[in-house]
């Protein structure tokens, strides 16, 4: 980040300037790639204020020839691939996939320095834990023993509800289902990952809008769009690399990017035209453009009458949302949304990108929906250049979300229901019973009683609450008692007040991470919290999705370092301990304690057919891996060549078995291409048809299809019955039937695409040109949501209390086994004392909740001090000067000391922190309470320490885009 001197000039880094003054030697890009993470000419030390310091970088040295090891970055979810040379076991130096079709031989700052991920000196070497407030040395089977032995007790006392495990974004997709499948058969769904805090409103949105809620497109794809409306995003800093195939299409196609965002960005800097708006208004926003569109008639009638269901219900909506009404809300002119709505009906087609800037908001389902039904009205959904480019946050947190690290569904979002647990049962090779008698019993108000397998956990944005909240208002049989972080920054969570109470009330505070994180000093405790040194991605392989939907495989790169293990292995030693390893991992091979991971990708490959995981076997990933040269650079296809015809990565679905070599699908719901080739309708999830007040409406497409279909219209999902009455049933082979009619027993016609383990059903319905999922309508209202038809309410911190009465939030509710507060929290007026609409995000040194990226000293150098952007006015106002301490004060008690950055980045009345740091806790400094030698280089206050209560009415999204604060001199 640079910083502004009163005079205009940049401040120099001060590790930089080290640099300068004492080597007196330039570095070209290549040679900095090379030596990234390791010392440059051995002079790189420098002190840093405010107690921090950036320490001498040493040279790794290795002998031999020079290995070179393929990965990917561990840091977002662009996927671009590291090249890693190593001499001797030994991680020597690194270089950027030229041949990625993702990053094109390019790296960000994070991406180039990553090798000091693995090498990086402030890792957890070996478990410990805290005795008498002390960090002690222990063995791996000693914490293992004690660990699982007050598991074992919390379980038999309290139920095995009272344990949470907490999974991660940076888990492999093999670690993150064998994380799921863990927790199973432990006999929990408190079970959840980052994806909560960041796109779970994206997932449930969009995939309750047409039928799956990931990214349709992919950035390669975004070469061919002819506009680009960004909303809720700034990838130049949270994706950079990404920001490249942005500019292609800017160059090459003139593409207008339009870039809606309360905080001029270094991403609005690049923009065709800037929208300011104030933030939580993004439904109001996307109303008043689309008013302009129905008002001049812009929109594709014909793709909505084919392909888009509820379209009337939204144009009444947007009716209110006159440009005088829009303006009043977002304080947007009218006469700029109308421009913006020309220059997208004029370029089509455009996508539409966001990320968490709509997500993280009590109203965030309403927001992903209304950006979905922007691109379904001017008919720009399931187009090569158009789509919904949802850019995910971590570099696997797409893997992890699919394979059902949530709390409320399975593997493949085949939800909790009995049938989707019978359905993994067999997957598992384990009979349905053992699982069900894995969990707990409940009684309902009718004095039924139920399983907990079939109930919603907490998630993990309420973690604390399920510490905290009395016995009574928990629908489950006690409190939780143990917390497991398993690679999760506690940080990046709102309301760290309550975390801390809630660390400290609890039994059991276990973390499994290459670093100890903010979890291991947030806390007062003085025992009871072990900290287990889980190895890197870079130590160990397996696979990992991209925000694209395609896979890719990691090589190792080095060993284990120091005592850290894979999360594979480490899942197997509890499994062990906790007395259920030898039916969970059955059909996976042990060696040394660590289940293979090609044996747990076919494992995956057997059950994930929802949502096409079934293809993509380690055979055919490293295959692409090892011929990344021969993949077109926007199409993302094979030009001859191994893999030719197929699409890198086999974006999912990649349908049916691996035999079939399905190609996988570059852009959802693209009816151009046949379906064996990536082609596909809308999905058929939502019914045949729907009645309202008597009239029955067709849910299905109407006269539309994908290329070469021999059903040429609308079609329901397909099961055994329908292929038998096509006629179809005939193409199955033999065995294909026999596994249909096991599972479906008497009723084998019932048996559907999902959970026909032959995969015959895809292919026979692929065979005849047909989605096995339907082709249906998308819908824009969603009958089954809180606001069928999305509108915007005001947030619960609001400084507009004008607009509460016309806008109110919900009443107060029950959700995920908790109570949930809206009314009860907004009708209280907190403008006057906190008069600053406090927003957040990401900086491009940082990652998350930046343990790994601030314990890099080529990334800490950078960015040294944690800090607020207050507008000139605002601070001027308040008597606050540029590089001044401040405190950051919020409604619910919390306070941050941060540095003042006074800019006009952000407009009057709004200010913004980034929520990459941690280990100050309102205003004390807290780095003598971390393990000895693993504090990172850079601390600072939290942004979420002072973040307040809000979530949404969905997922359970936390709040962390739109609150008030009282900015005041330190």
């Amino acid at each position: 980040m640079l910083r502004k001197k009163t005079e205009g000039a940049a401040r120099s880094a001060r590790l930089a300037q080290i640099l300068s003054d004492t080597a007196g030697a330039t570095m070209d890009r290549r040679t900095f790639l090379r030596r990234s993470g390791l010392t440059v000419g051995g002079l790189a030390a420098a002190s840093a204020i405010s107690g921090t310091m950036v320490q001498q970088a040493q040279a790794a040295e290795g002998s031999g020839p020079v290995e070179l090891k393929k990965s990917v970055c561990t840091h977002c979810s662009v996927g671009c691939t590291v090249i890693a040379e190593v001499q001797g076991g030994v991680w020597t130096g690194q270089e950027p996939g030229y041949d990625s079709p993702f990053n094109l031989g390019s790296h960000c700052a994070k991406g180039a320095s990553v090798r000091e991920h693995a090498h990086g000196e402030r890792r957890l070497k070996y478990p410990t834990k805290l005795v008498g407030g002390k960090w002690t040395r222990i063995s791996w089977e000693d914490a293992i023993n004690e660990i699982g032995d007050q598991m074992l007790s919390i379980r038999e006392e309290s139920g095995p509800d009272s344990v949470y495990w907490l999974g991660s974004a940076k888990h492999s997709n093999e670690q993150a289902y064998l994380f799921r499948k863990f927790a199973a058969f432990w006999g929990t769904n408190n079970v959840d990952h980052q994806a909560r805090i960041c796109h779970s409103t994206t997932v449930a949105g969009v995939a309750n809008t047409w039928g799956y809620g990931a990214m349709t497109n992919s950035y390669n794809d975004i070469h061919n769009s002819r506009a680009m409306f960004l909303i809720g995003g700034n990838p130049a800093e949270a994706h950079p690399v990404s920001l490249l195939h942005l500019m292609k299409a800017k160059e090459q196609n003139d593409s207008q990017l339009i870039v809606c965002d309360p905080r001029f960005t270094r991403t609005a800097a690049h923009a065709s035209e800037y929208v300011r708006f104030r933030p939580g208004t993004d439904v109001a926003l996307v109303w008043g453009i689309l008013w302009h569109v129905f008002d001049n008639g812009w929109e594709d009638k014909e793709f909505i009458r084919t392909r888009v269901y509820g379209m009337e219900d939204v144009k009444a909506e947007v009716a209110r949302w006159t440009p005088e009404e829009t303006e009043r809300v977002t304080g947007v002119p009218g006469a700029q949304l109308r421009r913006v709505a020309r220059t997208l009906a004029n370029n089509r087609p455009f996508t539409i990108i966001w990320c968490m800037g709509g997500t993280q908001h009590t109203t965030g389902n309403n927001n992903t929906r209304a950006y979905c039904a922007l691109g379904l009205a001017l008919g720009t959904i399931g187009t090569s250049g158009g789509g919904a480019n949802i850019f995910r946050g971590h570099d696997n947190v797409q893997g992890a979300t699919d394979l059902g690290v949530l709390c409320h569904t399975l593997p493949g979002y085949y939800g909790l229901a009995a049938g989707s647990w019978k359905h993994w049962a067999r997957v598992w090779d384990v009979d349905y019973n053992y699982v069900v008698d894995r969990f707990a019993k409940t009684t309902d108000k009718e004095g039924k009683e139920k399983s907990m397998m079939n109930i919603a956990g907490m998630p993990v944005s309420r973690w604390f609450d399920g510490v905290l909240e009395e016995g009574d208002n928990l629908e489950q049989q006690d409190s939780v008692r143990a917390m497991v972080f398993w690679g999760h920054a506690p940080n990046s969570q709102s309301r760290q007040q309550d975390a801390k109470k809630a660390m400290e009330k609890l039994d059991l505070l276990v973390v499994i991470d290459p670093y100890p994180t903010v979890t291991a000093i947030l806390h007062d405790r003085t025992d009871g919290v072990y900290l287990l040194p889980a190895a890197t991605q870079f130590e160990t392989y397996g696979s990992v999705t991209a925000s694209n939907r395609s896979i890719q495989w990691r090589e190792k790169v080095v060993e284990p370092l120091f005592e850290s293990l894979p999360d594979q292995t480490i899942i197997y030693k509890f499994a062990a301990k906790l007395g259920f390893a030898d039916e969970m991992f059955k059909n996976i091979a042990i060696e040394n304690d660590e289940p293979s991971v090609e044996d747990t990708l076919r494992e995956i490959n057997r059950g994930m057919w929802t949502i096409g995981y079934t293809g993509q076997s380690p055979e055919r990933l490293k295959l692409h891996m090892e011929n990344q040269h021969t993949f077109d650079k926007t199409t993302l296809r094979a030009n001859g060549g191994p893999a030719d015809g197929e699409y890198y990565g086999l974006p999912w679905p990649c349908w049916g078995t691996p035999e079939m070599a399905h190609t996988g699908s570059p852009n959802l719901y693209d009816l151009s291409k046949p379906v064996a080739e990536g082609g596909m309708g809308f999905r058929a999830r939502f019914g045949v048809e729907r009645e309202v007040d008597g009239v029955k409406h067709n849910l299905l497409a109407e006269g539309v299809y994908p290329v070469g279909s021999e059903i040429e219209d609308g079609y329901p999902e397909f099961n055994y019955g329908i292929l038998q009455k096509l006629g179809w049933d005939g193409d199955l082979t033999d065995e294909e039937r026999g596994v249909i009619e096991q599972i479906g027993g008497d009723k084998p016609e019932g048996v559907n695409w999902k959970v026909d383990l032959s995969g015959g059903i895809q292919r026979v319905a692929i065979k005849h040109g047909c989605a096995p999922y339907g082709n249906a309508k998308a819908r824009t209202i969603v009958w089954n949501f809180p606001d069928p038809v999305p509108v915007h309410r005001e947030p619960l911190y609001t400084t507009r209390r004008d607009l509460v009465v016309d806008y109110p939030t919900y009443a107060d509710k029950r959700m995920n086994r908790l109570p949930v507060l809206y009314e009860s929290i907004q009708k209280n007026d907190y403008s006057k004392d906190f008069p600053i609409i406090l927003t957040s995000g990401r900086l491009v040194e940082y990652e998350g909740g930046g343990d790994e990226t601030r314990s890099n000293p080529w990334l800490a150098e950078l960015q040294q001090d944690m800090f607020v952007e207050v507008n000139p006015f605002d601070a001027n106002s308040a008597g606050l000067r540029d590089g001044e301490m401040v405190w950051v004060h919020t409604p619910e008690g919390a306070k941050v000391k941060v540095m003042a950055m006074v800019t006009e980045r952000v407009g009057r009345g709004v200010a913004f922190m980034p929520f990459h740091f941690g280990g100050w806790y309102q205003g004390e400094d807290r780095r003598s309470k971390y393990p000895d030698g693993a504090d990172p280089y850079v601390l600072g206050e939290a942004a979420n320490t002072a973040w307040t209560y809000g979530y949404d009415s969905v997922t359970q999204m936390q709040e962390t885009k739109c609150s008030v604060c009282r900015i005041e001199k330190a």
